[in-house]
């Protein structure tokens, strides 16, 4: 299909589900009426892009408005687990099976039954460890759930239980690799995912593994592409709306041109409608040498607005500043963002005011970040610090 055969193939699944779930979800009834459409004239593609994306912070203000969901989720839904990603932004699981929609990907990459994976996403709070897990054993894979961290014992248990696939971030695996030079993992194919894949980590991981292929999605909408063995852009799933929307018309951009990522999901117990993931990418208008049916898009081309991505996870200026906001003996503070072998790494450099010793301040804007912002950060003293942004980013991607 093209890009825009892809788009209208959905007709009959949007006339389905918003007319239902707009009798039970207030706010999708809402931002219909702010279009001039009744629920029940939204029925087909063209109807729907009338609908005004919803940005992720408006998604957040609908939740700090009406928690902890912002009445976005039925009150009737059945519903697994409840994650919370940074903001606060919280998501439900619905109990379905491969809720998150991964098994697609992971099977154009080769995992299936038989299969031992060590998922290296975390399982705290946040979605990726758990909605890996469920898309590996939604193809029949056996599961280690490893998380982040104590890489002796994810090599130790990679040797006594045969495992031979990874799910994670690249550079991650780059790491788990190096610590185990020495020892044969037997890792035969990897899924990496939640960062950027530089071709030159791309080579180094492919001299190592015979399969590493990359897939994008976030914590709200799951999988919302994937590549396939020709590795050149991401398929979208067949099972979600994935559109390409212009920044100031909101409009679908059908024809190769960049704009955000704009997805809408079919699910009535928690219809995420038109959201707008803050991801740029473009559509390619090319039809792909595998035969694949669904469409591409040419990866991720950055983010709209201030959002930085760090080691997988957002960090957001307004975010960072109410974090430290009112921590007594703090001046001023930059967070830096750099990358070195392919890791990122965050600092924060922090002016302590007069008479504060500079020590002490490190240890508790360490342990603030830690626990409000969920990221481990090196805290640096320093006398002052120019103007300049709350975040700074130096990082290349080569």
């Amino acid at each position: 299909m093209t890009p825009e055969e892809y788009g209208r193939s959905f007709d009959a699944r949007i006339e389905e589900l918003i007319g239902d779930a707009a009798e039970r979800i207030e706010p999708l009834a809402a931002r219909c009426e702010s279009a001039g459409l009744l629920p029940s004239e939204v029925i087909d593609l063209d109807s729907l892009d009338r609908i005004d994306p919803l940005t992720k912070d408006a998604l957040l203000a609908l939740q700090q408005d009406d928690p902890p969901f912002g009445g976005m989720l039925d009150p009737e839904a059945d519903v697994r687990r409840y994650f919370q990603s940074p903001g606060p932004l919280y998501e439900p699981e619905l109990n379905r099976p491969d809720p998150w929609r991964w098994s697609s990907a992971l099977t154009a990459a080769g995992f299936g039954p038989g299969d031992v994976v060590l998922n290296a996403f975390g399982y705290h709070l946040s979605p990726a460890g758990a909605m890996f897990e469920e898309g590996a054993r939604a193809v029949g894979a056996i599961v280690v759930p490893a998380g982040v961290g104590n890489m002796d014992l994810q090599i130790q248990a990679c040797q006594d239980l045969g495992v031979n696939a990874f799910i994670g971030l690249p550079s991650y695996l780059k790491a788990l690799l190096e610590k185990a030079s020495n020892t044969p993992l037997g890792i035969k194919k990897a899924f990496v995912t939640a960062e950027p894949l530089p071709p030159s980590l791309r080579t180094w991981l492919e001299e190592r593994i015979p399969v590493v292929r990359q897939g994008y999605g976030t914590a709200e909408a799951g999988n919302l592409g994937y590549e396939c063995e020709r590795g050149e852009g991401f398929h979208v799933p067949s099972d979600a709306l994935v559109e390409v929307c212009a920044l100031d018309t909101g409009l679908p951009l059908w024809d190769g041109s960049e704009g955000q990522v704009v997805v809408t999901l079919f699910e009535p117990d928690y219809p995420l409608v038109r959201f707008g993931t803050g991801d740029l990418s473009r559509f390619m208008t090319e039809p792909c040498p595998c035969g694949r049916v669904t469409p591409r898009l040419a990866g991720w081309l950055g983010r709209v607005g201030d959002a930085i991505k760090v080691r997988g996870m957002f960090l957001h200026p307004l975010q960072a500043a109410r974090a430290l906001a009112d921590l007594p003996g703090l001046a001023a503070f930059r967070f830096v963002i750099d990358r070195f072998e392919h890791k990122d790494r965050l600092t924060c450099a922090v002016v302590p005011e007069g008479g504060v010793d500079p020590a002490e301040l490190a240890g508790k804007v360490a342990e603030r970040i830690r626990s409000v912002l969920r990221f481990r950060a090196e805290v640096e003293p320093v006398d002052h610090l120019d103007e300049g942004p709350v975040i700074e980013d130096r990082r290349t991607w080569d």
